[in-house]
């Protein structure tokens, strides 16, 4: 489901953010390292149970889930327009709202793209990133070349369908959009009580006239995303990107491109994961968890 906690932070005039914490006093443990983690399209701080319910990993460091813009609990008060770099802003307020001066900083599918911009807006804050089933590409036609996906043939008409001028009060959000964002992210063959979790779930965040905005916004700013090829240079914390090997949105030649295009880091490695799907973390959560802590045990300030 999405948080149950959120916190203002004054970014675009105002923002109301779900995020979850790991720790059970419900405030930093200042004695530990920060990981935030931002989840992937359509999905809440609900995508990172797995990290949260395994205690080597919470008694090793703060999770830190924060919901996009967009998505979950998270609402802007004033403006009704966004893009990603303001979801990153935002995300670093949150941080400041919340005590925490410098994390690591994980992001599946597009919360890839997210902590990329967070660790280009403050460099002195990211420790290290892990990106996870994502590329750091706009949806350009290179990138299909290289294996990745076209969503504007596939998603466009949803976005002429919730892009009505009247009000949509009674609107939930597609049958087939729900659909898609299960069957894309969590592979083959999921539990039949995983997609029952995450169609509610779709159906909860994304009902009444609120709902259809915040989705229509989701969505355009898949389309329209900037590139990151370019600002990769400038980015200067370690790097530990996996990538699923059945990953079917984005694939595997893709960032073996873009890995190695940041060429400040001091350490910037791929790790493909055997039958690892899109929503890694959710499919893959061992080789996640390894990854995570081995950056977190080499790199902690």
């Amino acid at each position: 489901m999405a948080a149950t906690t959120t916190v203002t932070v004054p970014h675009m005039g105002g923002i109301k953010v779900g995020y979850r914490l790991s720790s059970p006093s419900g405030s930093i443990d200042k004695t530990k390292p920060t990981v935030v983690l931002i989840n992937s399209m359509c999905t809440t701080v609900s995508l990172f149970d797995d990290q949260f319910s395994n205690e080597e990993l919470t008694s090793a460091v703060n999770l830190l889930a924060i919901e996009p813009l967009g998505h979950g609990s998270t609402f802007a008060l004033k403006r009704e327009n966004f893009t990603y770099w303001d979801t990153a802003e935002m995300a670093l307020q949150v941080m400041d709202a919340l005590g925490v001066e410098k994390a690591f900083a994980l992001g599946t599918s597009q919360g890839g793209w997210m902590v990329v911009r967070m660790a280009l807006l403050a460099p002195e804050r990211i420790l290290g990133l892990l990106p996870l089933g994502t590329s750091m590409d706009s949806e350009s036609a290179y990138s299909r070349t290289q294996g990745g996906w076209d969503p504007a043939a596939v998603l466009t008409p949803f976005l002429e369908k919730w892009s009505v001028s009247e009000s949509t009060p009674d609107f939930v959000v597609d049958e087939q959009w729900r659909g898609m964002v299960t069957g894309l992210g969590f592979g083959a063959a999921p539990k039949p009580e995983l997609l029952a979790f995450w169609d509610e779930t779709l159906k909860q965040v994304y009902v009444g006239d609120e709902g259809r905005k915040k989705v229509r916004m989701a969505l355009t700013n898949l389309l329209e995303r900037d590139g990151l090829l370019l600002r990769l240079r400038h980015i200067r914390c370690p790097v530990y990107w996996l990538q699923g090997e059945q990953d079917p949105v984005f694939g595997v030649k893709l960032p073996a491109e873009h890995i190695k295009l940041f060429t400040s880091s001091p350490e910037a490695t791929l790790t493909l994961v055997p039958g690892g799907g899109h929503f890694l973390n959710a499919t893959s959560p061992r080789e996640v968890q390894e990854a995570l802590l081995g950056m977190v045990s080499k790199y902690s300030a």
